[in-house]
């Protein structure tokens, strides 16, 4: 368990004889500063001993030494939870570095042998879930010895991951947060579409007017959503408000109320790309759209990154044009869908 207090290493060091710096050299491993970063990472000591294949009692008493070797206590209990002392997030700050160093000195003699090796963490916004894990795979068959892990989970946990650096780098939209401290960089398109169901009577027209839709019952995503705020502010744009029927917390949820007959939706044609032309929904011919916009790759300013991640940012940046020809193929296979419920609707 963590410990609320730890000896007074003072003492200690006057008996060895040697200065701080050396104390802390002999009684602190680097194994010991891995945990430390995982445990106020994750939130969590069994989380911690967890991802680096260790028990619990073991990353216990691990951190018991370190507190030992720094002379004062690392973590304390609030409520149910644990965080950080103040010499804990000092040690936290330090350890960072060391470990960040120890990553680019490990890549970098990988290189000179011809080898790619490191570790890339990547935090996803749950809609980028879309396009990520295709760069993703790419950028892991060009660099195979470079292991992987990725978080995708929502807007508000993507930006206290960002907030705390847990993560090398994010995929999301762009941050309405943004600032001087934050890095965000285009890489990619991420056109917003009118998505209907097949058998909705404007699926096979053509120069739909954006009044028309604000006729329509619309389906949005829940408050918060870079999605719902770019729709609503292209309606107020125009003097209109769509009338929103329902609020859905993911797009494969929106997907399926749309099927369902439930109304129509504006979704990234991302979401759309493995089930273009399938028969079942039909992307809206509307006057203003798509609404064009990119997603980007998120840092913080104060974090430099790894050898590995600005490896991973260049490559997705370069890999834009697979990408459009991914959405100009969806589009097409789409626009051939809307020219056949076209020809059938006249015909009868």
């Amino acid at each position: 368990m963590p410990q609320d207090a730890a000896p007074d290493a003072a003492e200690a060091r006057t008996q060895s004889g040697g200065n701080g710096s050396d104390y802390l050299i002999r009684h602190t491993t680097l194994r010991q500063l891995q945990l430390l970063e995982a445990i106020v990472r994750l939130g969590s000591f069994t989380r911690a001993a967890e991802e680096l294949f260790l028990t619990q009692p073991t990353v216990s008493m691990q951190i018991k030494k370190l507190s030992e070797a720094i002379g004062a206590p690392l973590f304390r209990h609030v409520g149910r939870t644990i965080e950080p002392t103040d010499a804990g997030r000092e040690v936290h700050a330090a350890c960072r570095d060391i470990l960040s160093t120890l990553s680019n000195l490990e890549i970098k003699l990988a290189d000179l042998k011809g080898l790619k090796r490191g570790r890339l963490r990547l935090g996803v916004l749950t809609t980028a879930k879309y396009v990520a894990p295709e760069i993703l795979g790419a950028f892991c068959r060009v660099y195979p010895g470079i292991d992987v892990s990725l978080k995708v989970t929502n807007r508000e946990h993507i930006l206290e991951r960002l907030m705390g650096h847990d993560d090398d780098l994010y995929v999301m939209g762009q941050p309405r947060e943004a600032n001087d401290q934050i890095e965000t960089i285009p890489f990619a398109p991420n056109p917003l579409v009118i998505v209907a169901s097949a058998e909705h009577p404007l699926a096979g027209e053509r120069s739909i007017p954006l009044q028309a839709l604000a006729e329509e019952s619309f389906i949005l995503r829940e408050s918060g959503s870079g999605i719902r705020d770019a729709v609503l502010a292209h309606f107020a744009a125009a003097g209109l408000t769509p009338r929103v029927r329902m609020q859905l917390g993911s797009n494969e949820a929106i997907k399926r109320a749309i099927v369902g007959g439930l109304g129509i939706a504006a979704l990234s044609l991302h979401s759309l790309t493995l089930e273009s032309g399938g028969g079942r929904l039909a992307l809206l011919d509307v006057e203003g759209f798509p609404i064009m916009r990119r997603w980007h790759l998120v840092y913080s300013k104060g974090r430099e990154l790894s050898l590995v991640a600005r490896t991973f940012l260049n490559f997705a940046i370069d890999y834009e044009p697979e990408i459009r020809a991914r959405l100009a193929e969806a589009e097409a296979n789409f626009d051939g869908m809307r020219d056949r419920l076209s020809a059938r609707s006249h015909s009868t």
